[in-house]
């Protein structure tokens, strides 16, 4: 890749980070969402525990949902802004479109970083392969950042924004999640093949960014 492409990526990401540092309203939602779920489950359990694959379930499924309220906001706030027009004019497809995936894999990475560890406080979960846990985060927040960012961009127009992102995200992300699931559930001590599931993860992750880059060229410029 060219240096300028390089600088386009990185500019793109800086804006993103900008403007999400200075109008915290999608990091604040996501972040609250999973803060209050976590409460919540702890408060219900009343010390009690679930056994590991339950656990890894509740985990990942909070990740997903809070990570909901986030990850649809790439392209929606420039159409808001009325700054779409001027970024698709001036603005590299391949460097939009990784620039906003490569701020949205980060945004999921410090929402897990909040959320695992509060987690397995919250919820006393003890972690037998912390390797095994740490690719499951890595790959599942990678996988959900790509799809995640093609779907923002397809659905960016769309009346019913919010809706349309998470009916169609759910059967994309589910060969990630799945996997991310039962991944989870062996760093937590369950019997079962964890490890295999990794180059899995990694393989449809590639798929998702491979897919995405071709896919959003004539998206990018389909006027």
């Amino acid at each position: 890749m060219k240096p300028s492409a390089w600088q386009g990526i990185c500019l793109v990401f800086r804006k993103e980070l900008t403007a999400g540092l200075r109008f915290r309203a999608a990091w604040a939602a996501m972040l609250m969402f999973a803060l209050t779920t976590l409460a919540c489950a702890s408060m219900a359990l009343q010390g009690g525990s679930l056994e590991p694959r339950m656990q890894a379930a509740l985990l990942w499924i909070i990740l997903f949902f809070a990570s909901m309220a986030g990850a649809d906001r790439v392209f929606a706030d420039e159409s808001t802004a009325g700054t779409l027009l001027t970024l698709r004019v001036y603005g590299a497809s391949q460097a939009v479109l990784l620039g906003k995936l490569c701020y949205t894999f980060f945004l999921l990475l410090v929402l897990a970083a909040f959320t695992v560890p509060l987690f397995l406080v919250f919820l006393d979960v003890t972690v037998k392969e912390p390797l095994v846990l740490l690719g499951a985060v890595l790959l599942g927040t990678g996988g959900i950042a790509a799809a995640g960012t093609l779907i923002a961009a397809l659905t960016t127009d769309a009346s019913t924004h919010s809706g349309l992102f998470s009916v169609l995200m759910l059967p994309v992300i589910l060969p990630v999640f799945l996997p991310a699931i039962s991944l989870t559930a062996s760093s937590f001590g369950a019997d079962g093949a964890g490890s295999p599931y990794l180059g899995a993860m990694a393989l449809y992750d590639a798929i998702l960014a491979v897919g995405a880059s071709v896919l959003f060229d004539s998206l990018w410029y389909e006027d």
